[in-house]
């Protein structure tokens, strides 16, 4: 017999169930409640309960009453939104979460909450609509899928710092983001070395030579899928990114609020996306340090911008366009402004909500098509089913005004860097492939893009590989895959690239394209987290090969310092790369002819 929601007894059971999984989500037991595995030492007074829990009593979380009382936030029992902070004064307690926050979750939702990658924001967003008890639950239990770790292995007063902490975002208030010092002795990873041609940070050394083909690549779920998100760490006083011989790295700027791509208008002056900060800022000019000599913030006000072009393209623009996270916009602009000089003009909505954010910009060289790179919403979710995923894993194309978007490219998991080669007019994208298939799977990529061509997400990867988790999917698309030019170290996180123009580097340099690359978090020993040049031919073609440029960003003991986001070549022909682990943006120039380097077996087997 159905008991309608105001009987007293219905009411009595869902008092007991509350009271349950109250007990459940303090102990630290796991998601899955029959069976449940506790983490933490249980008092003898919450064992009877438990054990009702473990026995069946706890069906009735999937009955329909609780069904229609379950809330939407990672599917959190209805029953957790009544838990409340025992904590008394939650200032005091966001303090310490910041603090937590730092050490536990930075490196993946970014030091000011912003998300990065397929990692979402936490200051705005689902995360600030979820009750307490709720974000207490899922920071105990973590998700399904593993994405999201369990962190049930902290006392019970840390979690709730780390949900005062993220309340406090939403309000607004400056809660500090100190990073904790690197230890004073650092024991290194003693990891076996990786089987080429894949690698980690422990052999990424200036021009050390990787080349990845469709034959190194192994079978799905060979290994297990990590869960290594880097633990970042204050830059040491002699910790500095290494370049190759011949080349000088200075400090360019500091303190900046999350730095992400980086470009240089056509007067020299050097525009910087803050995301954290929501704005744009302006550097200009190269002191005898090789500091800027001015900063502006040219724009302000902005949700997370990321992508910036100029238009039209060549030496005289009058406008700058931002990808923000949800739209693109665009502010009047003549060269040598250091102020928005005019009002912002929204141009078109872009796909947004959950999963990768970035939004990048590129015009073709005739100026008449704007490019706009849109990451997924998830890691392999079927767009078929989806509907989150529409116009996503895509490179769109707009006239100048916003108008006539079409679908330029397709299957592309997050094009995160997008830029047109100048010599031959050719659009290239750098790109995040998918997790969870294991450390060398699946490789990231830097390639030319083809109008209207297929690169595989979800349903296949690097041509004819099918992703296990749509087995039997869309067979007709797989002679439509298209392969990537350049693979990359799988994991890599690999966010803009760079068509090297100037005049300071040796000719061998000339025209080839520089990557950064932000750094794993799904590969047992860290990848990534340097900048990369991938040679060009005469005719703007890859081989497939490419070489570590800039590394250092790593400790011996895999604690990370700095983490490569934007790069372009400044006036001078010096490089410049942000970095958004120490907010910072770094100079790399020629001062000298370099020796040739040499480089190890490890680093060239494979090529």
């Amino acid at each position: 017999m159905f008991l309608g929601r105001g009987s007293a007894a219905v009411s009595a059971l869902v008092r007991y169930r509350n009271a349950a999984v109250a007990a459940m989500v303090r102990y630290g037991c796991a998601n899955r409640l029959v069976g449940a595995v506790c983490t933490r030492a249980i008092p003898p007074g919450a064992l009877p309960m438990l054990f009702m829990i473990a026995s069946g009593l706890m069906s009735l979380l999937s009955s329909p009453l609780s069904r229609a009382n379950t809330l939407a936030f990672h599917n959190a029992p209805s029953s957790v939104a009544i838990l409340k902070s025992p904590l008394g004064d939650q200032s005091l307690a966001a303090q310490a979460g910041a603090g937590l926050y730092e050490s536990y979750c930075a490196a993946c939702h970014g030091r000011n909450a912003e998300g990065s990658g397929n990692v979402p924001a936490l200051a705005h967003g689902p995360v600030q609509s979820a009750a307490d008890g709720e974000l207490f639950w899922f920071i105990t239990n973590g998700s399904v899928s593993g994405a999201m770790p369990s962190w049930a292995s902290l006392p019970e007063q840390q979690r709730w710092q780390l949900v005062a902490y993220l309340r406090a975002l939403a309000a607004g208030s400056d809660v500090a983001h100190a990073l904790v010092a690197a230890p004073m002795t650092l024991t290194p990873i003693t990891a076996p070395p990786p089987q080429a041609p894949f690698t980690d940070f422990r052999f990424e050394t200036p021009g050390a030579q990787h080349r990845i083909s469709l034959s190194d690549l192994p079978a799905p779920f060979s290994t297990a899928s990590a869960g290594n998100a880097p633990a970042l760490v204050a830059r040491p006083a002699d910790a500095w990114p290494k370049a190759p011989k011949g080349f000088r790295v200075q400090l360019y700027a500091q303190g900046l609020a999350t730095p992400r791509v980086i470009h240089r208008a056509p007067n020299g002056d050097v525009f910087v996306a803050e995301s954290g900060g929501g704005r744009i800022r302006v550097f200009r000019g190269i002191a005898a340090d090789g500091k800027a000599v001015r900063s502006e913030v040219f724009a302000a006000g902005l949700s997370k911008p990321y992508g910036m072009a100029f238009y039209p393209t060549g030496p005289n623009p009058k406008w700058l366009y931002v990808g923000d996270t949800d739209s693109v916009v665009r502010f009047p602009y003549r060269n040598g402004d250091l102020k928005a000089t005019g009002v912002v003009q929204h141009l078109v909505n872009l796909p947004t909500g959950s999963g990768h954010w970035t939004r990048d910009l590129a015009f073709s060289a005739d100026s008449k098509t704007l490019f706009v790179a849109v990451g997924s919403a998830s890691n392999v979710d079927d767009p078929d089913t989806s509907p989150a995923e529409q116009h996503r894993a895509d490179i769109l194309a707009f006239d100048p005004d916003g108008s006539h978007m079409r679908v330029y490219a397709s299957g592309i998991r997050n094009p995160s860097g997008v830029a047109v080669d100048p010599r031959t007019g050719q659009l290239w994208c750098t790109v995040n492939e998918r997790d969870g298939l294991g450390d060398n799977l699946v490789p990231d990529y830097i390639t030319s893009v083809r109008q209207g061509g297929f690169y595989g997400w979800p349903w296949w990867y690097m041509g004819p590989h099918q992703d296990p988790r749509h087995l039997r999917q869309h067979p007709e698309l797989q002679t439509r895959v298209i392969t990537p030019d350049v693979l990359l170290q799988p994991h890599n996180a690999s966010l803009q690239i760079d068509f090297y123009q100037g005049q300071q580097f040796p000719e061998r340099y000339q025209g080839d394209i520089f990557a950064s690359e932000h750094g794993s978090w799904n590969k047992s020993v860290r990848t990534g987290y340097e900048v990369i040049r991938v040679p060009l031919d005469r005719g703007g073609r890859a081989d497939g090969g490419y070489e570590d440029f800039l590394t250092g960003f790593v400790l011996a003991n895999g604690q990370v310092w700095g983490r490569p986001v934007g790069i372009t070549t400044a006036r001078d022909g010096a490089l410049l790369v942000t970095d958004d682990g120490s907010n910072s943006i770094w100079r790399i120039s020629y001062v000298g002819d370099s020796l040739p380097i040499k480089v190890s077996r490890r680093a060239t087997a494979g090529t």
